[in-house]
């Protein structure tokens, strides 16, 4: 009889303990265990993150960072740390957020377009990916890499292609660099390089001159025509004579590509730079700006005329207006000159 009560006893602590054990291990694994009062909440962790990183980055979002700990502790997380951009939804439990810790980096949307230059380029993608500028510039200017794909320092912007793209967030320098030659690879397909041959022109050489139609024309529905007034000009060995050239030429000479200068000046004409298409046949050395998508299929699909002038149209203002002699272009040019002087711009 004593022999049962013991056992008993024996029986009744073990339940009691496997009790307190499942229980423990219950509300450390499947109680729900966020503290914001949003349906989700996103953390950022670094590729080289430590697990004490990301407890910081977490502790705002818990109602119980040890309990955390603890789960990831017991499920290999605190060793197994992993970088990128994850969801965590209100009423998570600690293994569901250690699982989508594990396994469910989701994709950010980088965007660009219109930058200048590819220091421009590398601070504002630093903005959406990890990589910082400074790695970002670093890859983007390597000269075995650009000489290897037929770019150079002149038209290396020329590699990226503006849209918007998907990448983990946790993306390297260089991660980065090859996914947009692999995008530009694409957008140059058969067709957009059977078009460029047939303008007698490469890539790259398309590119730079829609930076130029990208400048002149905001209007997406213009810029064929624009197109076609520089390639007509081109075919004839006219000089491009393009004022968005000259005035990346004067902020290049000066170093200071926040300069505004809303009017070119004759004295301007004499400035010495290959970009000056005033002073300096053909195409500048490259691209003045990133050019839009629409500025590009422009060149390729630029419409045939005769024009080879055109000048702002300051009643219907975005748009220009064209001439086939100089003669017709110096009575439209007249009209924007009174207008461009009533306004007090001299710069």
């Amino acid at each position: 009889m004593y022999i049962k009560r013991i056992l008993l006893a024996i029986a009744i602590i073990g339940l009691l303990a496997g009790g307190a054990f499942a229980y423990m291990v219950y509300s450390v694994f499947f109680t729900p265990n966020t503290a914001f009062n949003n349906e989700e909440a996103f953390v950022y962790i670094p590729s080289d993150a430590s697990f004490a990183e990301v407890k910081t980055n977490l502790e705002p979002l818990l109602i119980d960072l040890d309990a955390f700990e603890s789960a990831a502790e017991r499920k290999g997380y605190a060793q197994n740390v992993r970088g990128g951009k994850y969801r965590i939804a209100k009423g998570m439990t600690n293994n569901d957020i250690i699982n989508t810790l594990r396994v469910n980096n989701i994709p950010v949307k980088v965007a660009f377009n219109n930058q200048e230059r590819v220091e421009d380029l590398a601070g504002r993608i630093a903005m959406q990916i990890e990589a910082d500028s400074v790695s970002l510039l670093r890859v983007f200017t390597d000269n075995d890499f650009l000489e290897s794909n037929g770019f150079n320092e002149a038209n290396q912007i020329s590699l990226y292609i503006p849209n918007s793209y998907e990448f983990f967030w946790n993306t390297t320098a260089e991660g980065f660099r090859a996914r947009m030659l692999n995008e530009y690879k694409k957008f140059w397909n058969k067709e957009r390089m059977t078009k460029a041959k047939t303008l007698g022109l490469t890539p790259n050489e398309v590119i730079t001159l829609a930076s130029i139609v990208h400048k002149e024309s905001a209007k997406v529905d213009e810029r064929p025509r624009v197109a076609g007034v520089y390639l007509n000009r081109l075919k004839t060995g006219m000089l491009l004579q393009a004022d968005p050239t000259l005035i990346y030429g004067i902020k290049k000479k000066a170093n200071d590509f926040s300069l505004v200068i809303k009017r070119v000046l004759y004295k301007d004409f004499e400035l010495e730079s290959p970009y000056n298409t005033y002073k300096y046949g053909g195409l500048p050395p490259g691209p003045i700006t990133m050019p839009d998508i629409s500025a590009i299929d422009g060149v390729l699909n630029s419409e045939k005329h005769k024009y080879y002038y055109f000048v702002a149209n300051v009643k219907n203002f975005g748009y220009h207006m064209f001439a086939e002699n100089l003669a017709q272009h110096n009575r439209n040019k007249a009209q924007y000159i009174r207008w461009i002087n009533s306004k007090n711009i001299n710069r």
